[in-house]
């Protein structure tokens, strides 16, 4: 018998990626490979790429520099470039890496299988971009991470043209799922066990527009709480220009919507703002903020900043500064400024020595981790429900402690004490705040309640099953079956 060939798929960007990621994983074990039990042994590697981060083309080809003595060694292995980097270079990344057997783009992830058969058998490179989506992805197989939760495109693509961002021309315009299709998968995982969604799209918000309803994200997100079983929803990423009542009130109204909201600011400066394309000022972006807290008293606001942008004045940065302050932001994802082709603003006037943006950067940050503390320090003596994730759910040797997510997002790691049982990935427990510090909190006192879950049942059947959970659900939900009628982030 033929010993199946083994994959291990490396992910690099947003939680778009991540999302893209679990589908190539259930494409490849749809077509007969296995996860390599050693990731430095497989016989295929897919690196999933981003082209927003600074130094993404060093990072990607670092990778392959490190994989080309790996594959010279090992007749038959492959080596597969997908994601946004892939729709950017195209062509080059064969010319600058002739060992890279596959190139694929953010419309034709679907189409991976066919690729890596087709390489092995014309013994040539195949490099396959398409221009618009061919499948959306959601409908493709899945190999989730988590049995406890999962991630569901609403949309992909974006409409907007900030002049930092090169995601438009390699996403594509925004094309939205109808609700039914969104509702459908996630009912598909929770009936697999999964206790939390996250609802994915590069503006979130904006989310209807393509059929004619401007608020049928608040619908959707109600529609969400209609579905038994699920315990917690969340969202990312939405636009500050479309953010609306209707979708605040649907937060607050719904009661397995998480108190948690991330809220991309990208600069307080509106001269920077408007230089960036984006259509709102920092006075909108607080009173956004202050009608959530009015509605959600509780929630954690994140956001994302980008220190550096060309033209960026002292005065300037000391608004982001200024609206920093007033926001009071649970955590801040902060960026220093990188040129990247294609974008607008890299052809703009003044762009700044990195000096100048290190310095800047250095200075914001000290700022959020002193806010980010003191907001942490308030939740000392809190009881806070905590839902065990299995990639944060890994004991700890040197404290004894596990790791979890409160219901608005943060980071807990939590002693067991004298509990009975231990806690499973996909469990909750009932833990009181001890300290809270920067980016996390710390609950040493012990459980105070633990409750069983279907995700933690689906976990303890996974770890039984050698071959894991179905990788089909997904897909056989978004093709219609009937519906009910619930870390650095996308950039924009």
């Amino acid at each position: 018998m033929t010993t199946p060939r083994s994959y291990t798929v490396r992910t690099f960007g947003c939680q778009m990626n991540v999302h893209d990621s679990e589908r190539l994983a259930g494409l490849l074990e749809d077509a007969g490979y296995v996860p390599a039990t050693d990731p430095d042994a497989a016989d295929v590697v897919v690196l999933n790429t981003c082209a927003v981060r600074e130094n993404a083309d060093n990072k990607l080809y670092g990778n392959l520099g490190h994989l080309a003595p790996r594959k010279a060694g090992r007749p038959g292995m492959q080596i597969a470039v997908g994601g946004c980097l892939a729709q950017k270079d195209r062509d080059t990344i064969v010319r600058r890496a002739p060992w890279v057997d596959v190139v694929f783009g953010t419309h034709n992830i679907g189409s991976l299988p066919a690729l890596l058969e087709r390489a092995r058998h014309n013994a040539e490179a195949q490099v396959e971009i398409l221009e618009a989506l061919e499948v959306f992805p959601s409908t493709l197989p899945t190999k989730r991470d988590s049995t406890s939760s999962g991630w569901v495109s609403i949309s992909v693509g974006c409409n907007n043209t900030c002049t930092f961002c090169i995601v438009p021309s390699l996403r594509g315009k925004e094309k939205d799922r109808r609700p039914g299709d969104v509702l459908a998968e996630v009912q598909a995982l929770v009936d697999d066990g999964a206790v939390e969604v996250t609802l994915l799209g590069q503006n979130v918000n904006t989310y209807g527009v393509e059929f004619g309803d401007r608020e049928a994200f608040g619908k959707l997100l109600r529609a969400c709480g209609t579905i038994e079983g699920l315990e917690r929803v969340r969202f990312t990423s939405p636009h500050p220009a479309a953010f609306t009542d209707d979708v605040i009130a649907a937060m607050a109204e719904t009661p397995n919507v998480m108190p948690q909201l991330h809220m991309p600011l990208q600069s307080g400066s509106d001269r920077v703002l408007r230089a960036m394309r984006r259509s709102y000022r920092s006075a909108r972006f607080l009173d956004i903020l202050d009608r959530v807290r009015a509605r959600i008293p509780d929630a954690a606001i994140t956001t994302d900043i980008i220190v550096g942008f060309p033209g960026e004045t002292e005065e300037d940065f000391q608004a982001t500064l200024d609206v920093v302050e007033r926001a009071r932001f649970a955590q801040a994802f902060t960026f220093q400024y990188s040129r990247r082709p294609g974008t607008p603003a890299a052809d703009l006037p003044d762009q700044l020595p990195k000096a100048v943006v290190q310095e800047r950067y250095e200075r914001l940050v000290a700022l959020q981790e002193q806010i980010s503390w003191e907001e942490n320090r308030a939740q000392e003596g809190r009881e806070l429900e905590v839902l065990v994730s299995v990639g944060e759910g890994r004991k700890d040797d040197a404290t004894a402690r596990l790791t979890g997510r409160a219901r608005d997002g943060r980071l807990v790691h939590f002693a067991l004490g004298d509990a009975a049982e231990v806690p499973r990935p996909g469990d909750v427990v009932t833990v009181r705040v001890d300290y809270g510090a920067p980016h996390h909190l710390v609950a040493d006192g012990g459980v105070i309640a633990l409750r069983r879950t279907r995700a933690g049942d689906a976990w303890d059947r996974r770890q039984a099953d050698t071959c894991g959970v179905p990788a089909t659900a997904a897909a056989g939900a978004a093709a219609g079956s009937p519906v009910p009628l619930g870390l650095p982030t996308l950039r924009h």
